[in-house]
């Protein structure tokens, strides 16, 4: 299963996207909602990290092996 994170905002009823989505039309997702700043924004400055904060985000959401 591939895992992409999006930032989207909910206006009358639906959520929009922020950017174009990689899905082809008519395909299945999941959603997992998270209300507010991501977990990487949350924790910004108690550990360095030169890398993107979607990077960070995928590795703090990522299931263990």
């Amino acid at each position: 299963m591939e895992r992409i994170t999006i930032k989207a905002v909910y206006e009358g009823g639906v959520l929009k996207p922020e950017e174009p989505l990689p899905l082809a039309e008519g395909n299945r997702v999941s959603i997992t909602v998270y209300i507010g700043p991501s977990h990487a924004e949350q924790s910004a400055g108690l550990v360095k990290w030169d890398g993107s904060v979607e990077d960070l985000d995928y590795l703090i959401n990522s299931e263990a092996p």
